[in-house]
């Protein structure tokens, strides 16, 4: 099981409320909600080896190279001179995450992170390299690219909380989208994110997009029959593609989740006990994670 933590402990700072706080009033609800998550998760799954995914580089520079605008609204407005982009997060949110840093590290819960790369990029290459089933848990349709029936890959994807997950396979893929696992990303750049800031090509919306991909297979038939006076595209789907030449050529790598993102050794067995018992015991009293860290470790050792 893979985890897009940051995609969950958002989604756990906006689902709890932030009246739950530490004893010093710092507020720890997306790192209890967080814990609370795993534990749904691993009770629920019961994963082998679990591993929790991270951003290292939210924004990695070599995408921003292809393409400017991806991720450029969410770069807070004022950012020192000379440092990388900050992404803008709540203010309650970012003093929550070394706390979930330190926490799940004196679990024992592997945590992996690689720069430049984001938390996607190392969920693509543990994918790449599982011999076994993968279970994907996350947000962000991005890793829908990663299904793959055949290698028993599937995305788990969290209607509330996590306790009612959409379980998206290539069967679901091809009624909501029209694309498998391996079609989604050319569907994604068409169609354009603009939580991304991918501005994807003007005027092919989604349903146009699979449409296309249908008729002309992937991305680069596609383009074949732009220069196809034969190919039966509208006149006005010709003037876009042929216009949107120079996204097309880069947009696939900056869509396409990597797969050969060079990972630190780690060791990714679920833990029943913590591996450091005294410092998770003091992370306890001092941030107050009472009831969900216990809920998490009675879980872990059932």
């Amino acid at each position: 099981m893979l985890l897009d933590t940051a995609s969950l402990y958002f989604r756990a700072y906006f689902g709890v409320p932030d009246s739950v706080r530490a004893p010093d009033g710092t507020p720890v609800n997306a790192a209890r909600g967080l814990l609370d998550f795993i534990a749904r998760l691993v009770q629920d799954h019961r994963p082998d080896e679990l591993v929790a995914c991270w951003d290292n580089d939210w924004r990695p520079q070599w995408r921003v190279d292809l393409i400017p605008t991806y991720k450029a609204h969410r770069v807070a407005e004022e950012t020192p001179a000379g440092q990388t982009d900050e992404e803008e997060i709540p203010d309650t949110l970012s003093p929550q995450v070394p706390i979930i840093e330190d926490v799940l590290d004196a679990l024992g819960i592997a945590r992996v992170g690689v720069t430049p790369y984001e938390a996607d990029d190392v969920i693509g290459t543990l994918t790449a390299r599982a011999t076994g089933p993968v279970d994907i848990v996350t947000g962000d349709r991005d890793l829908y690219q990663l299904v793959d029936d055949a290698r028993q890959v599937r995305v788990l994807y969290p209607l509330k909380g996590v306790g009612t997950l959409q379980l998206t396979d290539e069967a679901w893929l091809r009624e909501k989208y029209g694309v498998d696992g391996a079609g989604y990303v050319d569907l994604a750049l068409l169609r354009g994110d603009p939580s991304d800031g991918l501005p994807g090509v003007p005027g092919i919306g989604e349903k146009t997009a699979a449409k296309l991909l249908d008729a002309y297979g992937d991305l680069a038939g596609m383009m074949a029959a732009v220069d196809d006076p034969k190919a039966k595209l509208t006149p006005s789907q010709r003037k876009r593609l042929d216009e949107a030449r120079d996204y097309v050529a880069v947009a696939p790598k900056v869509v396409r989740v990597a797969q050969d993102v060079p990972l630190p050794d780690f060791d990714p067995a679920l833990p029943r006990e913590p591996r450091d018992p005294a410092a998770l015991e003091a992370l306890a009293g001092q941030w107050g994670l009472g009831g969900a860290l216990q809920r998490l470790l009675t879980t872990l050792r059932a």
